[in-house]
């Protein structure tokens, strides 16, 4: 394996914020460290919070969630301005980085990295890391000694309250491994009629306004186009994932339910359709076809797995075929699976194997399984015509470590493969072309962000002293690569926003190239802003909205010397409460129109809870 060169470590980066709101370990931290605030893209908390993220995902969401819901705790706080070495921590004799032996030219603390070599550490500080979530504290995957500075990672999004956590472990629920081994045919079904409603399913009509969100509205502002309450759910809450738009249509996932409507007016597009018991993943992209996957229950008891997929029409809602997930044999249990896309491709990835699916047929394709040196298939990500791999190998031994692969979505065979060192796991993918992973050190509360070029080869890691928060959803048995918002890539840059709960942030923009920061934009108003995505040469962010304003969707260029945020839609200030309340909201921009969505439903009958709202002119 080629070792990349040697760079220093920084930190500070925001990595996914998913860890629980439990208590912190004590830090080692500079003198003059404030204390830790919130960070993420929550709504202004009642009163001054220790949370981050866009909001967690507890078991009993409180009053405000998602782009508005109490967060766990942020992490370590933003450094003042001190000079050089070190970005004004104190110095430590030079140690070697993620990538290799040889210390950085910063004389930072660094930490062993995940690909042999020294480097700067990826990502921001998180909390004491869980296994298979975000981990803890700068330091590279790839190679190096230990380093003396530890922090404390930010792990923003859904918290993660109902982590099996003993001993600061999470230990796994494995199946009886009395699968068929993978054998089971798709069921051939005759489609659903999209007319088929279930129950408490969401009635406000098209272009009704009943809560008066649009009275008022000032010069300038946009408006509600319409709204939708959310179905009814237990007591305890329900997952809601996805969101799809897709021509003229939004299709939402919720609870039991997929409900389509109409992009202009909120009208029904077709369904809901009602699925036998509640959905635990989905597909969260959708084919070039426009085809997605849907996973839910096998029943209604503490028993029961994430196992059966049911394929459906985004532009019909048209059940296609179904098939059940078998269990790959002990320890690989389908009690929780992961989906992604990659071209017509479905992988279904089970804690210690995945199979792969033709999304249009449901044929199976063929199953990644344990190879070479005790290496099992332990989670995966998709997009355009890639698909990750990530393995765990030789694992309770001394040659343990983690490994990436790049498959070939129709074959899955392996086009390349990168080591990783002892302790370092793949917790995030932040984009899989070009891919740009966030790895962690739970050992060494260590941390490490880099991008890898089309052959797998290592290509850069962040060097930015910031810290990030990028919000990411909860994993508590799967790893969930592809779970974050609030972070966007395109070929050359990567662009992340600086971690504020309540006041203007910014969003640097820092090259794949090389890990620094090229230019950075702050937030038009006093609240903070997050990236949403890259199209057409710009750079698309929303701003949270607060008591007396509406949020708003800017754009700024991303190429030439000005960067400067231009707005293209103002949130009606009648809205503000409403749109701050989504729990782990789910946000997309498309055709001129703003939409966002909740990623759990509360289940509290009082609150009024929506499950989408879309805005426009």
């Amino acid at each position: 394996m080629t070792q990349p060169p040697d760079q220093p470590p920084h930190g500070a980066f925001g990595p996914p914020q998913d860890q629980p709101p439990g208590d912190r370990p004590p830090q080692d931290q500079p003198p003059g460290d404030r204390p830790a605030q919130a960070g993420g893209f929550g709504p202004a908390p009642q009163t001054p919070p220790a949370q981050g993220g866009f909001g967690p995902a507890p078991q009993t969401p409180p009053a405000q969630g998602g782009f508005g819901a109490p967060q766990p705790p942020a992490g370590p706080p933003q450094q003042p301005p001190q000079p050089p070495p070190g970005y004004g921590y104190p110095q430590q004799p030079p140690q070697p980085g993620p990538y290799g032996a040889a210390p950085g030219p910063y004389n930072y603390p660094q930490q062993p990295g995940p690909y042999g070599a020294p480097q700067p550490g990826y990502g921001h500080p998180p909390q004491p890391p869980y296994p298979g979530m975000p981990g803890a504290a700068p330091g590279g995957p790839f190679g190096g000694k230990r380093a003396s500075r530890k922090k404390t990672a930010l792990i923003t999004g859904s918290a993660v309250a109902a982590l099996l956590v003993i001993g600061g472990t999470v230990f796994a629920v494995t199946g009886d491994g009395d699968g068929d081994g993978g054998k089971k045919k798709p069921v051939a079904r005759q489609s659903d009629d999209p007319k088929d409603s279930a129950t408490a399913s969401p009635t406000t009509s098209g272009g009704a306004d009943p809560e008066n969100l649009n009275e008022g509205r000032r010069p300038g502002e946009a408006k509600v186009l319409w709204y939708k309450p959310a179905p009814d759910a237990p007591a305890s809450g329900a997952d809601a994932p996805g969101m799809w738009i897709t021509g003229d249509m939004a299709v939402k996932a919720a609870y039991k339910q997929v409900f389509a409507f109409r992009t202009g007016d909120g009208g029904t597009a077709w369904g809901p359709l009602a699925l036998p018991q509640k959905i635990c993943a989905v597909t969260p992209q959708k084919s070039a076809d426009d085809k997605i996957v849907v996973a839910y229950m096998n029943g209604g008891g503490d028993r029961a797995k994430c196992n059966q997929l049911q394929q459906l029409d985004l532009r019909t809602g048209a059940k296609g075929w179904s098939t059940e997930v078998a269990d790959g044999g002990l320890f690989d249990s389908a009690l929780s699976v992961e989906l992604t896309v990659s071209g017509k491709t479905l992988m279904v990835g089970r804690s210690q194997s995945g199979t792969a699916y033709d999304i249009d047929s449901g044929k199976k394709l063929y199953d990644k399984k344990k190879y070479g040196a005790a290496c099992f298939p332990a989670a995966f990500a998709g997009g355009t015509n890639r698909l990750i791999q990530v393995a765990s190998c030789g694992a309770g031994t001394a040659r343990e470590h983690e490994e990436i692969q790049e498959l070939d979505p129709a074959t899955g065979k392996v086009r390349w493969t990168q080591s990783l060192k002892k302790g370092w796991e793949v917790t995030r993918t932040y984009s899989v072309d070009p891919l740009v992973v966030y790895l962690t050190n739970r050992d060494k509360k260590a941390w490490n962000i880099s991008t890898l070029t089309a052959d797998g080869k290592f290509r850069s890691e962040v060097k930015v002293n910031e810290k990030f928060a990028p919000r990411c959803g909860w994993a508590v048995l799967e790893r969930e690569l592809q779970g974050c918002q609030g972070v966007a890539v395109d070929a050359g840059m990567l662009y992340l926003p600086t971690d504020s709960t309540v006041s203007a942030n910014e969003i640097v923009a820092i090259s794949l190239s090389d890990g620094k920061a090229k230019w950075r934009v702050k937030s038009p108003v006093d609240r903070p802003m997050a990236p949403v995505k890259v199209e057409g040469g710009k750079l698309i962010a929303y701003v949270r909205p607060s008591y007396d304003a509406g949020g708003q969707v800017v754009s700024v260029p991303v190429t030439g010397s000005s960067h400067r945020t231009t707005g293209l839609l103002r949130n009606p200030q009648g809205a503000a409460d409403a749109e701050d309340t989504f729990y782990d909201g789910v946000v997309d921009w498309v055709d001129g129109r703003f939409f966002i969505s909740s990623g759990r439903l509360s289940g509290d009958d009082d609150s009024k809870e929506k499950l989408m709202m879309a805005f426009g002119n």
